[in-house]
């Protein structure tokens, strides 16, 4: 995957270079999470139960994903499950919040 205006780590002449892609990476990620987040409020207008917000069969299988996925960059299944199980968890209890209050974005 290759991202706009970046260095590549062997381009970076220094620590300043590394941290400022990091930075840089870091914040690209956290509005890619802040889209995500948007995606799982639009998609509460088409649940109808406290059931199909969790989606536990959706839940088990969007872990065994990730998993997948980190696997084919190399990094850890087991951190990159946690970190999405903590992510994602974490974007369900304030789905079931809207849900539940019926302030689900329409």
């Amino acid at each position: 995957m290759h991202f706009e205006n970046e260095k590549e780590p062997a381009e970076c002449s220094g620590m300043e270079d590394i941290r400022a892609e990091i930075d840089r990476l870091d914040k690209s990620i956290i509005a890619l999470i802040g889209k995500r987040f948007q995606y799982v409020q639009a998609v509460a207008k088409f649940k109808t139960s406290e059931t199909s917000v969790r989606a536990p069969e959706r839940f088990k299988a969007m872990l065994q994903q990730r998993r997948l996925w980190a696997q084919e960059q190399g990094l850890s299944p087991d951190a990159i499950e946690k970190l999405y199980s903590d992510l994602v968890n974490h974007f369900i209890e304030e789905e079931m919040k809207r849900w539940r209050s019926g302030t689900a974005i329409t």
